[in-house]
């Protein structure tokens, strides 16, 4: 059992069941659909041709020379795969994304670990090199003496990642497909810290990012993103796919990006949608940007002013919306008129059918035209999490979450 790096193994002599040399190695590859790290085969450059070599042929891998099972006569020709990961052309030099460290890097080599599995030598991709122990051994191979070479790569110390934290970059649709790549990794993470690495890759990476990723995740990551990020994705992808993801988004954060599309773009979105999310994005669009109702969000939880703890414990089941929107439960009169506001915590101690009303507090509100710096003013006096935003009439059109001033305050 050995660890050795691709850079090493390329260009190593390949000798065949005769132990003549019959071509060098060009390539490794993987074939992810059959396994995510196993080496599939060898790509061999030959006299007459690249040669497909296939791993379970091979009994030795080393810098200096690869020893085969079979005759180069029957090692069929390469004509290229799309559904297969070469290391030298799809790794070196290419930028990955570093699921554990949060950012997106630059491969420098591959580490490769090869163990004897029954009767045949299994090779395996363990991590690649990011460091500048990887583009040492690059620059100097062939240049300085092997000895000397490892003495200098023994004082660098290492900067790898594990296989299994990377996420690869594919732009290309088909070979997307084909080689399964789903940002798994890249998915599990906070939606702030997929839009900061997502804000580091060049547009056409992006839009790959994006076509994988769930509509849920992609809408959360979205709304973490500068608007000039958010319209770039937008426009770039499928305007079905777009739509997808901007129904995920809080209304409020959806109608603050379609406003900034051209109205055509963002009317082809709006199109897409289903009714009810079209509905509520469209009444946010006729409001003032920098007013309390282009801030605000329709998803809040709101229950009749009779009600019990158990109701709201059922209306907070069946929410939908964002996390923040759920510390504050309303309480609505006849014809949708604000009652009062209930925080969660006395929901949480209370009994079932403890009346809604004996806990209620009166609810700090603002009109839809309020001023957006006048509303991080009251957030601030009163230290609140939620505000209504109630119109004329008293009745409750939507809320503005601290979250939302917290972001509005950071585009200032």
């Amino acid at each position: 059992m050995s660890v050795v790096a691709l850079s090493e193994m390329l260009g190593a002599a390949v000798r065949d069941s005769s132990g003549s040399v019959r071509g060098r190695v060009r390539e490794f590859a993987v074939s992810p659909q059959e396994h995510p790290t196993r080496i599939a085969f060898l790509v061999v450059r030959t006299p007459e041709g690249d040669r497909i070599l296939p791993a379970e042929a091979i009994t030795s891998y080393g810098a200096a020379s690869v020893r085969a099972t079979t005759d180069l006569a029957t090692w069929l020709p390469f004509q290229g795969h799309d559904g297969v990961l070469l290391l030298k052309r799809d790794l070196l030099d290419q930028q990955i994304i570093d699921v554990h460290g949060r950012k997106v890097v630059r491969v420098n080599d591959v580490e490769l670990y090869s163990s004897p599995t029954d009767d045949q030598l299994v090779l395996d991709v363990l991590a690649v090199d990011v460091g500048a122990r990887g583009a040492v051994r690059r620059l100097a191979q062939g240049l300085v003496p092997s000895f000397t070479l490892r003495a200098l790569l023994e004082k660098i110390p290492p900067r790898v990642i594990p296989w299994q934290y990377v996420d690869l970059i594919e732009v290309d649709p088909a070979r997307r497909v084909k080689l399964k790549i789903a940002y798994e990794g890249l998915a599990g993470l906070h939606p702030a810290d997929i839009a900061d690495i997502v804000e580091d890759l060049p547009p056409a990476e992006r839009e790959a990012v994006f076509e994988t990723l769930d509509e849920e995740v992609a809408a959360e990551t979205l709304e973490e993103m500068d608007p000039d990020v958010q319209v770039s994705i937008v426009e770039s992808l499928d305007k079905n796919r777009a739509a997808d993801i901007v129904e995920e988004m809080d209304p409020d954060a959806a109608a603050d990006l379609l406003g900034d599309l051209t109205e055509d773009h963002s009317g082809a979105i709006l199109k897409e949608m289903e009714p009810e999310e079209r509905q509520e994005v469209t009444q946010l669009l006729e409001f003032g940007e920098h007013t309390a109702a282009g801030r605000m969000t329709t998803e809040f939880i709101a229950v009749d002013e009779d009600g019990t703890v158990a109701d709201a414990v059922e209306a907070l089941r069946q929410f939908e919306g964002s996390s923040e929107a759920v510390a504050t439960v309303y309480l609505l009169a006849q014809g949708d008129v604000l009652a009062g506001a209930v925080p969660l915590v006395r929901i949480a101690i209370s009994p079932a059918d403890m009346k809604l009303a004996s806990l209620k507090e009166r609810a700090t509100t603002c009109a839809p035209d309020t001023p957006e710096n006048e509303v991080a003013e009251l957030f601030d006096k009163y230290n609140l999490t939620t505000l209504a935003v109630a119109d004329e009439h008293g009745r409750l059109a939507g809320i503005i979450t601290a979250d939302d001033v917290i972001s509005m305050l950071r585009a200032d």
